[in-house]
């Protein structure tokens, strides 16, 4: 198995490979879904046990209404900012002007900073990774009522693997719910346990293929074949909830989000933390890395 390195050196082995063969492919998983123990962090053994099976762990109320009246009002700021929208960094709706997503949203904002620092965010990553954690992403995802378009089925790892040069399944991503997220209005669905199974997709990336994809994804996402045996075998979870839950998340899961025509908007804010163990070297499967906004060059730990 290819040693892990922090430095931009190409493993030899790809253990993951995608978009280099004219077929899609279902390759089981070569790394654990838990890195970490019981007692070295928040999370019991019950915790870790679902996660492993599942892929997914959900916490209830894991910041305040307080907390979540201030980061109301700064998701209204953030969309609301003129001289934001000239940034590439902010994404619009394809037939709307509306904010689809602001990615960096920690370097934007000093309280998604401190949020991204924050014990009960970052303490369940670093434990699961059993290791020190880096930010590789970050965004908020509005989702606005009537407007809000779909994510289509996809695993962020194999965009992260393909295009950034991530080695190992050894990320996970938090995501909290800003707004009540309700069945009806574009709630993320997961296949529990479709992390176990990695979906080779087919499709060479273009050049700068990160300027479309934000939008509408195309290349990198799952064949309909590969997509219905995973659903056969696992089934799909809707993870409805209120404002100020959370889902952590292994970056091989199976999941997608249907548009939203419901007056409600469905606001999350995504923290993706990587292992300080698995930095990002050179991409598997494009030309060139993606800019840094989407994923990070600087693999500082969270402290």
């Amino acid at each position: 198995m290819t040693l892990l390195t922090t430095h931009f050196e190409q493993p030899t082995m790809d253990d993951y490979p995608t978009r280099k063969d004219p077929e899609p492919a279902l390759l089981y998983r070569r790394d654990p879904a838990v890195w970490g123990e019981p007692g070295a962090g928040p999370l019991d053994h019950t915790d870790l046990t679902g996660y492993d099976a599942k892929g997914y762990l959900q916490v209830e109320a894991l910041i305040t209404a307080d907390e979540l009246a201030l980061y109301s009002d700064e998701l209204r700021r953030l969309r609301e900012d003129p001289d934001l929208r000239s940034d590439e960094r902010v994404i619009v709706e394809r037939k709307s002007d509306e904010v689809r997503s602001v990615f960096e949203v920690h370097k934007f904002s000093r309280l998604f900073a401190e949020l991204v620092r924050d014990p009960r965010v970052v303490g369940p990553a670093r434990q699961i990774l059993g290791s020190d954690v880096y930010v590789h992403q970050s965004r908020v995802n509005y989702k606005p009522g009537f407007s809000g378009t779909d994510f289509f089925w996809h695993s962020d790892f194999e965009t992260w693997h393909a295009e950034d040069g991530m080695p190992r399944m050894r990320a996970v991503s938090v995501s909290i719910a800003l707004t009540d997220n309700y069945e009806h209005n574009g709630a993320l669905m997961i296949m529990p346990g479709s992390h176990k199974t990695f979906v080779s997709c087919v499709g060479e990336t273009p050049r700068d293929h990160y300027r479309a994809s934000l939008t509408s994804q195309e290349i990198g996402t799952p064949d309909q074949g590969s997509l219905t045996i995973l659903a056969e075998k696992h089934g799909i979870d809707v993870l409805s909830g209120p404002a100020g839950g959370a889902t952590v998340f292994d970056s091989n899961c199976m999941h997608g989000s249907s548009g939203n025509i419901t007056p409600f908007p469905r606001s999350n804010v995504f923290i993706v933390f990587n292992s300080v163990d698995n930095a990002c070297v050179e991409p598997f499967a494009a030309e060139e890395r993606r800019p840094a906004f989407l994923a990070a060059r600087d693999f500082t730990p969270v402290k």
